[in-house]
């Protein structure tokens, strides 16, 4: 199997249209899995995703219903002494808010300028559709896989995958594989690829402190009952030290400390500063002292205040001295922090800072544990020579600053290298208005895949 060239005129020029259309009637789909509204335009779109893998000759394709929303399954096992790749991805997207600063409908999918605009675009239906759409290509150049492929695309990934992980857990021989694919990621820049080979954990919560059992005229009581809002940002302005440092005791337990060689391979990827004030429209860069930019968003832990809501939001004065009050808190972790503790410690020290006459509950939402990634392994080096020939340019290996929870649990339970093959790019608005993904990207991204597929065929 050796018919680049054709695979590349394909992608060019035969299939180009009709693949653009079926993307266009994937992204089409609301499958916005965090609102209750559209738990049905999650299933349409699980059931989208199972056609697409039969009529490309998946087989053992199913729809896995769960307590959640459906896990999609197929695979085809027929290439006999080769290596066998698990395919993740993601049918479901985030939420199309703020709709108003959209330029277009967020889910009438829009071509312009070789890129495509839509809710879902780049995360992740745009990037899941570069394996099947290559898998096609395959099958019909060759009438058979150089590989064998398993695909579990689930349709939970924004809400941090509740229900993928017990799947994982029960079907532990059912999905091993020599390796696990993930294309949910970015480039460093155009033109430049990049394989990453870390993910930080993640914890996600809301703080909510209540006081009164009801707002309270301020003429009658302010000053002299407590104030939920004061109270709130009591608690908020503890979190972190005049430095950036975060203050809650025990926080760092398990973050290493940046090796020499871990500085060096940081720095490695390109970064320059003024650049990112300019486009970010910020004065100065600001975090944890002593550490760079790239230190801080991929090898360091981060605990961020996300919204702040209380009081009187409405149009016009209330003069009230607010009885409730909240704040939705999130932590990035890195080496051996974990999630769990790290919630206890934080409960620990909402108990201690909250003033007294407040009450302070704090809620977990999300956690994920941070995963590590060897940059040698052989099939990471091979994604790596697959990216090279069609960009022509070696990909970088950063350490990634977000999370994809479901990548450490696939690493230990299957005890499978995971290869993180993104095709985005950090300008594309992921989880933002005007989400798009740069069709030269999807074109090149599918013949990355085929070219990495037969590559390992041959291995």
């Amino acid at each position: 199997m050796n018919k680049g060239g054709i695979i590349v005129k394909r992608v060019s020029d035969l299939h180009n249209q009709r693949f653009l259309e079926e993307l266009k009637a994937f992204l089409s789909i609301p499958s916005i899995s965090s609102k209750s509204e559209h738990k049905q335009d999650v299933q349409e779109a699980a059931r989208w995703t199972a056609q697409s893998l039969q009529r490309i000759g998946l087989e053992h394709v199913e729809v896995i219903q769960t307590d959640g929303h459906p896990i999609v399954y197929g695979d085809w096992l027929h290439a006999e002494g080769k290596p066998t790749v698990l395919i993740y991805g993601h049918y479901d997207v985030q939420p199309e808010d703020p709709v108003d600063l959209w330029e277009t409908p967020p889910f009438e999918p829009v071509i312009k300028d070789d890129k495509i605009y839509a809710r879902g675009a780049t995360d992740d239906k745009g990037q899941l559709f570069i394996h099947i759409k290559a898998l096609e290509l395959l099958f019909e150049e060759y009438g058979e896989l150089p590989i064998n492929v398993k695909l579990c695309i689930e349709g939970e990934e924004e809400v941090a995958s509740p229900h993928l992980p017990p799947y994982i857990n029960e079907n532990e021989e059912k999905l091993h594989a020599d390796a696990v694919v993930v294309s949910d990621t970015s480039f460093i820049d155009k033109g430049q690829p990049a394989i990453c080979t870390s993910l930080r954990g993640a914890l996600a919560m809301e703080l909510t402190v209540k006081t009164a059992n009801t707002d309270l005229h301020s003429g009658t009581y302010g000053g002299a009952v407590p104030n939920s809002v004061h109270a709130l940002v009591t608690i908020l302005d503890s979190l972190h030290d005049s430095s950036g440092k975060v203050a809650v005791e025990g926080f760092y337990e398990g973050v290493p400390e940046p090796t020499e060689k871990l500085k060096k391979e940081v720095a490695e990827v390109p970064f320059d500063e003024e650049r990112i004030k300019q486009e970010l429209g910020l004065d100065a860069l600001y975090g944890e002292e002593g550490f760079t930019f790239q230190e801080r968003v991929g090898v360091r832990p981060t605990l961020e205040i996300n919204g702040v809501t209380g009081g009187f939001q409405g149009e016009g004065l209330k003069t009230i001295v607010p009885c409730e009050a909240s704040a939705k808190i999130s932590c990035r972790l890195v080496g051996d922090q974990d999630p769990e503790k790290i919630y206890e410690l934080l409960m620990d020290h909402v108990k201690k800072q909250c003033p007294t006459g407040a009450r302070a509950e704090l809620i977990k939402y999300i956690q994920a544990s941070p995963v590590s990634l060897d940059s040698q392994d052989p099939m990471i080096q091979t994604a790596a020579e697959a990216y090279e020939k069609v960009y022509g340019t070696r990909p970088l290996f950063p350490k990634e600053g977000g999370s994809i929870p479901i990548v450490e649990v696939f690493a230990r339970v299957l005890k499978s290298p995971v290869v993180l093959m993104g095709f985005g790019l950090p300008s594309e608005n992921l989880h933002a208005p005007n989400e798009h993904f740069h069709l030269e990207n999807f074109r090149k991204g599918i013949e990355t895949v085929c070219d990495y597929y037969e590559k390992l065929g041959k291995q």
